[in-house]
């Protein structure tokens, strides 16, 4: 498939799943197994410039007109695992985020009231006949949730700095990890277990609850990956080279369990100044 753009796009950070074959009913199935052979598979950078290029008409697309047969695919333990884009279904669910991401100004600029609204009412239809459809991929812009963190282990981490010069068969950089869906929701009950013994109510118990029902929909033997996506082309690489967020989710969570509040204090105020930071730069562009 032809690539969109040699424009990298920055900016997103994504939570996949990737389920195994058995996992899709036929003829569903089939289409994977067939997708996950061919070589020419786009990438999340074209996903994304997809999305992006749909706003240039006049009035733009928010929402892809038809679903998405891509998809992104691994090799687990010799099992051919897959994470559908769906990118008409998470577009329909971004534009509910929208008005907390933007100023109603910028908003109507962007995506005017008549387009949001007809989106709207394109969603609500295809819902009530699709009532259990739920993405197999989370999306955040210049930032990784804390939640997230949560799900994986130091140890899980890959970064690798990338190499080459920009045009000339350049390597990006990557900064993932990859856990099996049991951990993944081991760590869950771990951490809101810990969280909801010392502390009160609040956007990470939330935000914790929310991912956990989400990765409940998914087969047991899934794979999860946390990417930081088009992050690793705004941040230098020393600050990504140190970047041991979900270490210090880990050790701020455990030192809580153990009742160390000054140490999960540190831990916690380790994870705001980094994220502080890239946010800073979102104010910068």
């Amino acid at each position: 498939m032809p690539k969109v753009s040699s424009v990298i796009v920055p900016y997103a950070s994504y939570l996949r799943v990737y389920e195994p074959l058995a996992a899709f009913p036929e003829p569903e199935r089939g289409h994977w197994a067939r997708y996950a052979r061919r070589t020419d598979r786009p990438s999340y950078q074209d996903e994304l410039r997809r999305s992006l290029a749909d706003l240039l008409p006049t009035p733009p697309v928010p929402v892809p007109v038809h679903e998405s047969g891509d998809a992104f695919v691994l090799d687990v333990d010799g099992v051919v695992c897959v994470c559908p884009w769906r990118t008409r279904l998470r577009g329909w669910q971004a534009l509910g985020d929208l008005a907390e991401e933007l100023p109603a100004p910028v908003l109507d600029a962007v995506l005017p009231p008549l387009v949001r609204h007809q989106a709207s009412q394109d969603y609500e239809r295809w819902m009530a006949g699709n009532p259990d459809a739920r993405p197999w991929i989370r999306t955040a812009t210049w930032q990784v949730p804390l939640s997230w963190f949560v799900l994986v282990s130091d140890e899980e981490r890959t970064y690798e700095k990338g190499s080459g010069e920009k045009g000339s068969g350049e390597i990006s950089p990557v900064l993932r990890y990859r856990t099996p869906m049991v951990q993944a929701r081991r760590r869950v009950a771990r951490g809101l277990r810990a969280l909801r013994d010392t502390l009160d109510e609040g956007p990470l118990i939330d935000g914790l609850i929310d991912v956990g029902r989400w990765l409940e929909e998914f087969h047991p033997r899934s794979l999860v990956e946390l990417d930081y996506g088009g992050l690793v082309h705004v941040l230098p690489a020393d600050e990504l080279d140190g970047d041991h967020s979900a270490a210090d989710v880990a050790e701020g969570i455990e030192a809580l369990r153990g009742g160390d509040g000054l140490a999960a204090g540190e831990a916690y105020g380790r994870l705001v100044e980094r994220w502080r930071a890239v946010r800073d730069r979102r104010s910068a562009n």
